[in-house]
């Protein structure tokens, strides 16, 4: 029969072994929700060049198309094997060593509660948003007095935000969705399409 010792060592690894986990799974949910926002600034950039393009019914289908992904399954984190095994012997050791806690009020544990989703709301809060992919090529561009080329730009962003990875199909989209709403101006020299800011009439 186990020791009590042997036993603390075990829940102790177990213990370890969740924070870890729970570390890792907040980290890769991080990565994914920062790529989902990416791709639908990406999607509705999309979307508004069918629209000024007059392709209703492509923005119809497209539109149609979309599959939601629901909201649960994008903010539930995954529990691991190992995450499951610390929380059931973390409950029994609770259990065991902290009976006065069954007879807590319901508003002691209300307060807890709250308190621990406030928590959670600050830490989500500290994550900065990504910046849309046309603000950061608009900032580019403005850096520069002579026209820009789609792939100059392209891969003056890829150094400057290495965690931005756009294609440079959607680079172009991108660059000719702000020169249809007129914050650029789109030059031809040769068989060449170049790129500069609108000055504005203030300046």
């Amino acid at each position: 029969m186990p020791t009590t010792s042997a036993t603390t060592t075990i829940r102790s690894r177990y213990a370890e072994q969740a924070i870890s986990d729970l570390a890792e799974n907040r980290r890769r949910q991080k990565e994914l929700t920062r790529q989902l926002e990416a791709l639908h600034q990406e999607e509705a950039l999309l979307l508004d060049i069918l629209k000024l393009a007059g392709a209703s019914d492509a923005v119809s289908d497209a539109a149609s198309d979309l599959t939601p992904v629901p909201r649960q399954a994008q903010n539930e984190p995954e529990v691991s094997a190992s995450v499951t095994s610390a929380t059931s012997s973390d409950a029994t050791e609770a259990a065991t060593r902290r009976p006065r806690d069954a007879g807590a009020s319901p508003d002691t544990r209300q307060r807890e509660t709250r308190a621990g989703r406030t928590g959670a709301k600050a830490a989500d809060k500290q994550e900065e948003r990504p910046a849309l992919l046309q603000d950061l090529l608009l900032e580019l561009l403005a850096a520069h007095t002579e026209p820009r080329l789609a792939a100059e730009l392209r891969e003056e962003l890829l150094r400057a935000h290495p965690d931005r990875q756009p294609t440079p199909q959607v680079v172009r989209n991108t660059l000719e969705a702000l020169v249809a709403k007129g914050r650029i101006q789109r030059h031809k020299q040769n068989r060449s399409v170049m790129y500069t800011v609108v000055e504005s009439d203030d300046t």
